[in-house]
């Protein structure tokens, strides 16, 4: 299967020597994002509410470019500076999410590019064509 390189202005650029997502077939393949403001590419200003809601917001301009919803990605993986945020995330994903809910892993991490606080990625599985 042909892969389908997926880009969007509503998303920050990449930043390095990959994709903002790669579509095989119904698979999509989000890279991960921080919570870069896509119109500056500087990380967003405030709390880690704010950094959250930024993060979920790209994902979302990235799937939409995708043709795709964040309600159909399968697998998401949060990446943490620091794990005492992870509730936090939980309630924030509760506005940007509806049930059934993905699979999803939170990994604490020593250090995310740009000195960020999160990052999530995602694969979601296209239900339409």
């Amino acid at each position: 299967m042909p892969r389908k390189i997926v880009q969007t202005e509503a998303a920050p650029a990449a930043i390095g020597t990959y994709s903002q997502a790669v579509r095989i077939g119904n698979a999509v393949y989000l890279s991960g994002q921080i919570p870069l403001d896509p119109a500056t590419m500087e990380l967003v200003e405030g709390g880690m509410e704010i950094q959250i809601r930024r993060v979920f917001d790209n994902l979302k301009a990235v799937a939409a470019a995708a043709g795709a919803s964040l309600d159909e990605i399968a697998k998401l993986n949060v990446f943490l500076t620091d794990l005492s945020h992870f509730p936090l995330v939980n309630q924030v994903m509760a506005e940007y999410f509806s049930e059934p809910y993905p699979a999803r892993a939170a990994i604490g991490v020593a250090a995310l590019p740009k000195g960020a606080e999160v990052e999530m990625d995602a694969i979601l599985h296209i239900t339409r064509d």
